[in-house]
């Protein structure tokens, strides 16, 4: 990437959580947890106009939840999920292991963001998923559009227009699902949006990232390394690359 003239960049660290992580994790992602030296560099840039955490944020009934569909089994499933307010606007939805159930262990952020927030070098942590009838890949808001759920929005898209942010990148867990949907989103909403590949991992592996990878260029977001292959970007935030 060019450094753009005007670069006001804020960093989402997406989902780093213990339920994504190995070795115990409900929905450990591979080698999920192999990515935070990665966060943790990035976080300690001075150039981030904000730095953000999210974290799913699930109650017991969530719709992904296969354990809430008699018959239906985790990862092989799928559910539709029909927006409350206009019945014509569905979609389907993969169904997962029971994960990040608001006030268990698997719910939190790995210990090393735990610590970043606690010492400041996170600026807010936004908790997402909270809606138990839809799925909430992104950051920023459920898949619905026609209107958009209320209950499943969050306050991600106010917090960057407030800190007046140009630019995004984002890292966390998983790389083809909530990171692509929190990408996807953030190049839709306006923002020029970039995902640093050292700082995410897939569920699908090194065969999801491929095919994540060439969704999200065709949709407008960069994929960027960390060593500044792609001139400067990590020297303009007060890095050494």
């Amino acid at each position: 990437m060019l450094v753009p003239p005007t670069f006001r960049p804020a960093l989402i660290i997406v989902d780093v959580q213990e339920d994504f992580c190995p070795p115990d994790g409900a929905l450990a992602v591979p080698d999920g947890r192999a990515i935070v030296p990665t966060l943790l560099r990035l976080a300690a840039l001075p150039g981030f106009a904000l730095k953000v955490a999210t974290r799913d944020h699930h109650p017991p009934s969530h719709v992904s939840f296969a354990a809430n569909h008699p018959g239906r089994t985790p990862f092989a499933s799928t559910t539709t999920v029909v927006n409350p307010a206009n019945p014509a606007e569905r979609y389907e939805t993969r169904l997962w292991p029971v994960h990040c159930v608001q006030g268990t262990p698997g719910s939190e952020l790995v210990p090393e963001l735990r610590a970043a927030e606690a010492e400041g070098r996170l600026d807010a942590v936004v908790c997402k998923g909270t809606e138990p009838r839809v799925e909430m890949y992104s950051a920023f808001r459920s898949p619905l559009r026609a209107p958009p759920l209320a209950s499943a929005v969050s306050d991600l898209e106010a917090r960057l227009r407030r800190a007046d942010v140009t630019d995004v990148f984002v890292v966390g867990l998983a790389g083809d699902y909530c990171v692509a949907s929190t990408a996807r989103d953030a190049r839709e909403l306006g923002w020029r949006t970039y995902v640093v590949q050292e700082g995410t991992r897939c569920v699908g592996g090194d065969d999801g990232w491929a095919d994540t990878c060439k969704v999200l260029v065709a949709e407008g977001v960069q994929v960027v390394s960390e060593d500044g292959e792609e001139v400067g970007w990590v020297k303009a935030l007060g890095g050494e690359s």
